[in-house]
C-alpha cells in the first residue's frame, strides 16, 4: 500500500512540477541558429569592447611558417561575418532567435568601427601588413556585399571612410597565382559598388583568368594545376559568382556571365551534395580541411540566394548539412576554453593545420549559415526533411543519374 501511495506521489510531483515532461526536440533552424550564435559569440562580444586581442585565446599549426601571428584576428573576424550578415539582416523580432540575432549585430557594429579605428586595441594588421591581410580583407568586403543595407550603411562615415582607406591601401600587395586573385579583385569589386575608383585592370584580368581555369563539370583549377581539395568552394565559386554580379550591376564589362558562373556552381553543388555519406559525413580531403563546416558555402549560397540545383530538394540538403553539422560538433574538442574555435576537423586535432592556419583561419566554418538568412517561414526552413542522395543510393531507393556537364560556355 506504501508503495502504491509512494508511486502515486511521485506520478503527481512529475504532473505537476514538469519533471516527466519530455523536452521538445530543436529543429533545424535553431540547430544552426544555436551553433552559428556559439561560433560568432566570443568573438563579437570582445571585439565589440576592444578586447578580442586580449582576450581570444589563440592557437597556430605547429608548422607555422612564421609570419606575423597577429593576422589572426582578421582572419577570425573577416571570416566570420562573411558567413553571418546575411542572417543578421533580417528584420528584428523577439523571438529567442531574434535576441541572439539583435545582439549579434549590436556588436558586430562596433566590431567593424574597431577593426579599422587606430585608437582601438582591436585595430587591424592594415599597416605594413603581410599578403595574408589581403586575404582576409576580402571577406570583409564580401560580408559588406552581402548585407550592405545591415552592415555597410549602418557605419558612420568616418569608418567608411577608414576602411576606403585600408582597401586601397592593399593595392601593394602581389596576390599568388592561384585562388588569391580573387581576394584582390574582391576588394576592387567592392570599392566599386560604393563609387569609389577602383583598379580597373584588376576587375579585368581576374575575373578572365579564373575563367580561362575552368575544367568543366563545375570545377576551376585553384591556379594552372587542379588540385583535388575544397577550395571550389571556400573561395572560387562564391566570390566568383558575388564580383560577376557586382561588375554587371555597376555596369562593368566582363566576358563571363554571372550567370554561367552561377551554372557552374550549381553543378558543384550537385557532385558536393553526393559527396555527403549516408550517415552525415564528408571526404576529409585536401588541404585547410580544419575550415570544417565551410566545405559546404557553395551549397549555403545557392540555399540563401539561388535556390537548390534542379532533383536537390531544400528538405534534402538541410538534412544532410544539419546531420554533418550535429556529427561535427558533437564531437569534444572543436572549441577551446575561452570558447574559440579549436584547431582540428572533428575535435581537437592540431596536427591537421597546415603551415599558414591558426584557430581564427577556422572562422571559415560560419559559412555555411548564410541560409539563416532566409526567414524561418522559407521553403529551406518548412519543407519536410528527405533522405539525401547517397541515403537514397544506398537503401535502394531511386535517385538521380548523373554525367558529365561541359558549361565552358
Amino acid at each position: 500500500m506504501k508503495r502504491k501511495q509512494l508511486a502515486a506521489l511521485l506520478i503527481g510531483l512529475c504532473v505537476t512540477v514538469g519533471f516527466c515532461r519530455a523536452a521538445e526536440p530543436k529543429n533545424d533552424r535553431q540547430v544552426w541558429a544555436e551553433m552559428c550564435y556559439k561560433i560568432a559569440r566570443p568573438v563579437l562580444e570582445n571585439m565589440s569592447k576592444g578586447e578580442l586581442q586580449k582576450n581570444m585565446q589563440l592557437e597556430y599549426s605547429p608548422t607555422w611558417d612564421g609570419r606575423d601571428k597577429r593576422v589572426a584576428y582578421l582572419e577570425t573576424f573577416g571570416r566570420l561575418m562573411a558567413g553571418i550578415t546575411p542572417w543578421l539582416a533580417l528584420p528584428e523580432d523577439n523571438t529567442e532567435e531574434g535576441k541572439m540575432r539583435k545582439q549579434l549585430h549590436e556588436w558586430a557594429l562596433l566590431s567593424y568601427k574597431n577593426a579599422v579605428d587606430p585608437e582601438s586595441p582591436d585595430y587591424l594588421l592594415w599597416k605594413n601588413c603581410p599578403s595574408q591581410t589581403l586575404v582576409d580583407a576580402a571577406y570583409l568586403a564580401e560580408s559588406f556585399l552581402r548585407a550592405p543595407e545591415a552592415t555597410w550603411q549602418k557605419l558612420d562615415k568616418v569608418t567608411q571612410q577608414r576602411y576606403i582607406e585600408c582597401f586601397k591601401g592593399l593595392r601593394v600587395l602581389r596576390p599568388a597565382y592561384n585562388n588569391w586573385l580573387l581576394f584582390r579583385t574582391m576588394v576592387e569589386a567592392f570599392l566599386l559598388s560604393v563609387g569609389e575608383e577602383a583598379d580597373a585592370f584588376v576587375l579585368s584580368v581576374g575575373p578572365n583568368k579564373i575563367n580561362e581555369w575552368y575544367l568543366s563539370d563545375g570545377f576551376y583549377s585553384d591556379g594552372p594545376e587542379f588540385a583535388f581539395d575544397y577550395y571550389n568552394s571556400f573561395v572560387m565559386h562564391p566570390m566568383y559568382v558575388e564580383v560577376l554580379e557586382t561588375l554587371e550591376a555597376n555596369k562593368f564589362w566582363s566576358n563571363v556571365s554571372s550567370k554561367l558562373a552561377v551554372k557552374r556552381m550549381q553543378r558543384f553543388n550537385t557532385i558536393l551534395e553526393r559527396l555527403i555519406s549516408p550517415e552525415g559525413t564528408f571526404p576529409p580531403v585536401g588541404r585547410s580541411i580544419t575550415y570544417r563546416m565551410g566545405v559546404f558555402q557553395t551549397m549555403a549560397l545557392a540555399a540563401w540566394k539561388y535556390g537548390m540545383p534542379e532533383n536537390i530538394s531544400n528538405g534534402q540538403v538541410r538534412a544532410a548539412l544539419t546531420k554533418v553539422m550535429q556529427n561535427m560538433f558533437a564531437v569534444e574538442g572543436n572549441f577551446n576554453e575561452k570558447g574559440f574555435l579549436a584547431l582540428g576537423f572533428a575535435g581537437h586535432q592540431p596536427d591537421l593545420a597546415n603551415y599558414y592556419t591558426n584557430n581564427g583561419s577556422l572562422y571559415m566554418t560560419s559559412l555555411v549559415y548564410l541560409p539563416l538568412g532566409l526567414p524561418a517561414d522559407h521553403p529551406f526552413w518548412t519543407d519536410p526533411a528527405e533522405p539525401w542522395t547517397s541515403q537514397k543510393a544506398w537503401t535502394g531507393k531511386d535517385f538521380p543519374i548523373d554525367g558529365h556537364v561541359s558549361l565552358k560556355k
